[in-house]
């Protein structure tokens, strides 16, 4: 009778799997659990599959709970999903990466934040951008993914010059604007009067609003901030 996402839910789902987490260790098996999320680690598939089999009817017998069987599954380590983490193994020990599923929720994230038809202003877009990556990147900090965000900072901040690129929309207002930044005459003249989509002239974007300018707009950095907080480097 309590409400999903309640603080009182995890509480009481503790309290309920406690005993859960005494049978399992009676048993001798190696596990995690985090709220009602749980993985029991065995040394072969027909292990685990036989661990499924006899876990199964204790907690639905004893302890009088429901197991979701369509996501209880039998899976090697590295093809897991547990809290949005991945597994691999690296020089024999187990390591954490994002998981594929994460990645993309996170980019599809990004992608709404830098919309270029949410009508935020600029200072508006650059608060809500720092906001979700500190968040994000403090959950993700146990993950290997220092390539992955060097690689989706060069996405996001072509994204970022597609927004401003879409704003500039009038020819005047991009001279004003690259006369402004100090670039070379003939530079502003083949920028201002550009005709390519609006995806091809935010690459050209790169040696005007440079990484350093983005940065100080406000505009966070993916690998800056995962070096800040990562644990595992």
């Amino acid at each position: 009778g309590v409400p999903q996402g309640g603080p009182l839910s995890p509480l009481l789902g503790n309290v309920m799997l406690n005993e859960l987490d005494k049978e399992l260790e009676r048993r001798g098996h190696k596990f995690v659990r985090y709220a009602d999320d749980c993985m029991i680690f065995c040394k072969s598939r027909k292990s685990a599959e036989r661990t499924l089999e006899n876990i199964v009817p204790f907690i639905t017998g004893k302890l009088f709970l429901k197991v979701n069987l369509q996501k209880t599954t039998v899976a090697h380590i590295s093809r897991v999903k547990y809290l949005g983490y991945g597994f691999y193994r690296f020089k024999g020990k187990c390591r954490l990466r994002l998981h594929p599923k994460s990645k993309a929720k996170m980019q599809k994230k990004l992608r709404e934040l830098t919309c270029r038809g949410n009508r935020w202003s600029n200072p508006e877009r650059e608060q809500k951008l720092r906001d979700y990556v500190r968040g994000w990147m403090n959950y993700f900090r146990y993950a290997d993914m220092r390539a992955l965000m060097a690689k989706t900072d060069e996405w996001l901040r072509r994204r970022i010059r597609a927004v401003y690129w879409k704003q500039w929309k009038r020819v005047r207002t991009r001279y004003r604007i690259f006369r402004a930044l100090h670039l070379e005459e003939w530079r502003v003249h083949e920028l201002a009067n550009c005709r390519k989509g609006t995806w091809r002239a935010a690459q050209m974007l790169r040696s005007v609003l440079t990484n350093k300018i983005l940065e100080k707009l406000g505009y966070p950095s993916m690998l800056s901030q995962y070096l800040k907080v990562a644990e595992n480097l």
